[in-house]
């Protein structure tokens, strides 16, 4: 055992469980690639003011949850808790929104960091795979990406998930509401805390998960009663759109997610099988963030999916991926002359692209076997001095156990054939 151990609310990526995590970041990024979206890599760390601008003063990430560290230099830096300010960062810094082609459309994948109480779905050191469609206000484009979630995770396998959509309205008739529901709110029996959270943003008092404070909430005013004509078109639109996909939604008047930025659109992707962190992931338009981080107005529209929910996801619905073999051919060689002719036909396999490994470590016949059972392989090949001297390896099929001598010039050329 070693001295040390992941950090509380982390966790090891390790064979052969990590295989799924790298085959859920492919299946949620395939649809992006295909929909003119380009990668993006943001640090690990920001300045703190990102995203206690953009993510918000009031919000239990900024206020409870991010790690924080000061440098030697005397700046204050924060472990990423989430994805959109640092890719709308970097697009702004590089002047992406001004090579003339809007909306500037990216993805990413990346470890994220909050500082909670850990529990089953929740870590402090999370994956992600996020999207982001920057410079122009489309109900298209918000559609564009729920359908392409949906694409994802139907691709997974992963059925019993519901997709929650919501409008929080603009800047010109959410202040309206704002006043309405923090007169409500004002005379409910709340702690200190939520108090002062009803007086910076009392949307987030909406999204309180604690059951006396939702059993207060039931007369709540309606968002949607206060909602412009402008963004009642613009949500009807969307919900159209997606309708006219065939992708399947639900009317939640209560979600506003947890971050400041959301204007308008707001939608959310959960699965019950996961129980009390039954999100799997979630987005939604954020006009005035650009603004926000001191750019200038872009109104964007994104969201990020958990992988490791996603995972939990899968798990809990009994859906195993798939997933190719690590290794198609183990070669075992048995003596040095034979170590060394075997490793040149698994280095001309490699290069031929086929899946190849070696009985490294010069283990006996019965020991490099059981290593080829247990590397999945579906061919072994295995040569010793005997046959060296006539030219031959033995090709042995794992499934059928039948073994055939191959020429050793033709071997490689044989196995590639007979991978396809």
């Amino acid at each position: 055992m070693s001295t040390f151990q992941a950090p509380k609310g982390t966790y090891d990526l390790t064979p052969p469980r990590s295989a799924t995590f790298l085959a859920v970041r492919e299946a949620i990024s395939a649809p992006l690639r295909d929909s003119g979206y380009g990668y993006i890599e943001t640090p690990g760390f920001e300045n703190v003011e990102l995203f206690a601008r953009g993510v918000g003063e009031s919000t239990d990430i900024v206020t409870k949850e991010m790690y924080t560290l000061t440098t030697k230099g005397g700046d204050q830096l924060a472990l990423r808790p989430e994805g959109t300010a640092s890719v709308l960062r970097a697009a702004l810094e590089a002047n992406l929104h001004k090579a003339g082609n809007l909306p500037v459309k990216l993805w990413y994948s990346g470890s994220y960091y909050r500082y909670e109480r850990p529990q089953a779905g929740r870590y402090r050191h999370f994956s992600q795979v996020g999207a982001e469609a920057i410079g122009t206000e489309d109900p298209a484009l918000d559609a564009e990406l729920i359908i392409l979630a949906d694409q994802a995770y139907r691709s997974l396998g992963l059925r019993q998930f519901r997709i929650l959509l919501n409008s929080l309205g603009d800047k010109e008739c959410r202040p309206v509401y704002r006043e309405a529901l923090q007169t409500f709110l004002r005379d409910l029996d709340l702690d200190e805390e939520t108090r002062r959270r009803i007086e910076i943003n009392p949307l987030r008092v909406l999204d309180d998960k604690r059951a006396d404070v939702q059993k207060q909430l039931t007369d709540a005013p309606k968002l949607r009663d206060y909602l412009c004509d402008a963004c009642k078109a613009y949500h009807e639109e969307v919900r159209a759109l997606i309708t006219a996909a065939g992708v399947a939604f639900e009317d939640d008047e209560k979600l506003v997610r947890g971050l400041d930025y959301y204007t308008r659109t707001t939608f959310e992707f959960v699965h019950d099988g996961l129980g009390s962190q039954s999100a799997v992931g979630g987005g939604g338009r954020y006009d005035g963030l650009s603004e926000m981080i001191g750019g200038p107005e872009l109104p964007s529209v994104g969201w990020a999916l958990g992988v490791d929910r996603t995972v939990l996801a899968l798990e809990a619905e009994g859906v195993e991926l798939d997933l190719p073999a690590t290794t198609s051919v183990y070669a075992v060689p048995l003596g040095e002359e034979a170590c060394r002719v075997l490793f040149g036909v698994v280095t001309e396999l490699r290069r031929a692209g086929v899946a190849a490994d070696f009985a490294f470590g010069g283990r006996g016949l019965k020991g490099a076997m059981k290593s080829a059972n247990r590397s999945g392989a579906r061919y072994t090949l295995v040569a010793g001095e005997r046959d060296l001297a006539e030219g031959v390896v033995q090709l042995k099929d794992m499934e059928s156990g039948e073994q055939t001598a191959v020429p050793l010039t033709e071997a490689a050329a044989e196995l590639a054939k007979r991978l396809g």
